[in-house]
C-alpha cells in the first residue's frame, strides 16, 4: 500500500469514528430535552415552544448554511466550529434550565446541525469521488446508526442513575472524540484536498447560480418527494406511541426505546446495501423500495392495539431511513456536486425536510383531534402512497452516464 493509499484509509476510517461521536452528540438533542424539561416543572406548552424555536431556527438556517459550507474553503473548519456549537448548546442546557439558556442553545443547535451536515456530506465526497459516494454514504449511515442506538443507551443510563441534567453533560463530553476523528482526517490527494473547497466546480465550469439550481428539475421533483416523505413520516411514531403505550405503567419507556433502537439497527445493516445499490442501478429503484414502505407502515399502524406490536412494525422505518438517509447527499452530487452548489443543494433539501415534518405534526395532530387516530393514520398513508407515486411517475434518474459505466464496468469511450 502506497504512502498516498494509508492517508487515505486512515481518512476514512477516522470519518467512520467521527459519525459515530457526531451522532453521539446529536442523540443528546432528541427526546431527552423534553424530559428534562419537564423534569424542571415546564409545562407542556413552555417545551413545545422551546422545541418549536429549534426547528424554526434549523428550518431558517438550511439554506443559509449550506450556502455557507460551499463558500468555505476548509471544510473541516467548517464542521470543527458546528461541534463546538454544538457543545455550547449542551453546555447551556445542563447549566441552567431557564428560558434564555435554553433558546439560545436550541438557536444554536439549529444552525450548527445545519452546518454540520453538508459539511461531512463535503468531507465524504473530498476523500472518495463522485462515483464512490454511494458506498461512502452508505458506511456514513451505518456508523451513524450505531453511534445512536449507542448513545441512546448511555444516555438513560446517565439519566436513570444520575440525573436528566446529566445527559447534556454526557452530549459535551461525547465531541470531544468526534473533534479528534476529525482532526485525524487528512487530504487524499486523488480527489480534492480538504482544506480547498470540496467539491469544486468542474474544469471549465463556473459556480452554479441559486436560481439556475432552482430551475433544475431533478431538484424541484426531489424536494417535493422530501416534503411528501416528511409529510407522512415525521407524526407517525409519536402518534402511534401516544395512543397505544397510554396505560402501559413501568414499559412504556423500554418499548419506545425499542422503537427507536430497531430501526437504528435495520439503518446499520441496510445503508451499505442502499449506496452500492444505487450506484449500480440506479437511484429511482432505490427511492421507490424506500418510499413504499411509508404508506405500509402507516397502515399497519392504524391497526395496531397492542403496544408491542410498535416494534416489528417500526422496522419499516429502518428501510425508510436507510433508503433517506443514503439518497439525499447522493441526488444532492449528481445535481449539483461538480457545479460548486453541493451543500447549497443539501440545504435546500433539509428545507424541504423541515417544512413537510412541520406540516406532519400539525396536521396529524388537528386530524386526531377532530376526527380519530385512525384517520389521521389513513392521511400520513396517503401522502405517503403520493411520495411514491411522485417518485414513479416524475422523477428523473440523476445517475450520470460515467456512474453507469463503471457499474457496469464499461470502459469509458476515447
Amino acid at each position: 500500500m502506497t504512502g498516498r493509499q494509508m492517508v487515505t484509509a486512515r481518512s476514512l476510517r477516522a470519518l467512520d469514528w467521527m459519525n459515530f461521536f457526531v451522532a453521539n452528540v446529536q442523540t443528546g438533542f432528541g427526546p431527552f430535552i423534553a424530559s428534562y424539561l419537564a423534569s424542571h416543572k415546564w409545562t407542556q406548552g413552555e417545551i413545545g415552544m422551546a422545541l418549536s424555536v429549534g426547528t424554526i431556527s434549523a428550518m431558517v438556517s438550511q439554506v443559509p448554511a449550506g450556502a455557507a459550507v460551499d463558500a468555505m474553503r476548509n471544510k473541516k473548519g467548517a464542521a470543527a466550529w458546528a461541534i463546538f456549537a454544538i457543545i455550547l448548546s449542551a453546555v447551556l442546557l445542563a447549566s441552567s434550565p431557564t428560558v434564555l439558556p435554553v433558546i439560545a442553545a436550541e438557536v444554536f443547535h439549529g444552525f450548527a446541525s445545519c452546518m454540520l451536515v453538508p459539511a461531512m456530506a463535503a468531507i465524504s465526497f473530498a476523500l472518495v469521488g463522485r462515483q464512490n459516494l454511494g458506498d461512502r454514504l452508505g458506511r456514513n449511515a451505518r456508523w451513524a446508526s450505531i453511534g445512536s442506538a449507542v448513545a441512546a443507551g448511555l444516555m438513560g443510563l446517565f439519566g436513570e442513575y444520575f440525573s436528566s441534567r446529566a445527559v447534556f453533560w454526557l452530549t459535551a463530553a461525547l465531541a470531544m472524540p468526534a473533534l479528534i476523528a476529525l482532526s485525524m482526517v487528512q487530504h487524499t490527494g486523488t480527489v480534492n484536498p480538504l482544506p480547498q473547497a470540496a467539491p469544486e466546480p468542474d474544469a471549465g465550469e463556473k459556480r452554479e447560480s441559486l436560481r439556475e439550481l432552482l430551475r433544475d428539475k431533478r431538484m424541484l421533483v426531489f424536494a417535493a418527494c422530501i416534503v411528501l416523505f416528511h409529510l407522512s413520516n415525521a407524526a407517525m411514531l409519536n402518534l402511534a406511541a401516544g395512543e397505544v403505550t397510554a396505560g402501559m405503567g413501568d414499559n412504556v419507556q423500554l418499548v419506545i426505546a425499542a422503537c427507536i433502537i430497531v430501526p437504528q439497527a435495520i439503518v446499520a445493516m441496510m445503508s451499505p446495501w442502499v449506496g452500492r445499490s444505487a450506484q449500480r442501478w440506479g437511484r429511482r429503484p432505490i427511492l421507490l423500495f424506500g418510499f413504499s414502505a411509508l404508506p405500509i407502515r402507516a397502515l399497519l399502524f392504524a391497526g395496531v392495539s397492542s403496544p408491542y406490536l410498535l416494534v416489528p412494525v417500526q422496522m419499516l422505518d429502518g428501510i425508510s431511513a436507510a433508503v433517506f438517509g443514503v439518497m439525499l447527499p447522493l441526488i444532492a452530487a449528481d445535481v449539483a456536486g461538480g457545479k460548486g452548489r453541493y451543500n447549497l443543494c443539501i440545504g435546500l433539501f433539509g428545507l424541504a425536510a423541515g417544512i413537510g415534518a412541520t406540516l406532519s405534526t400539525a396536521a396529524a395532530g388537528f386530524i386526531a383531534d377532530h376526527f380519530s387516530n385512525t384517520i389521521s393514520f389513513f392521511g400520513l398513508a396517503a401522502a405517503g402512497a403520493l411520495a411514491v407515486l411522485l417518485v414513479w411517475a416524475a422523477m428523473p434518474e440523476t445517475r450520470d452516464s460515467e456512474t453507469v459505466r463503471q457499474a457496469e464496468g464499461v470502459p469509458e469511450a476515447r
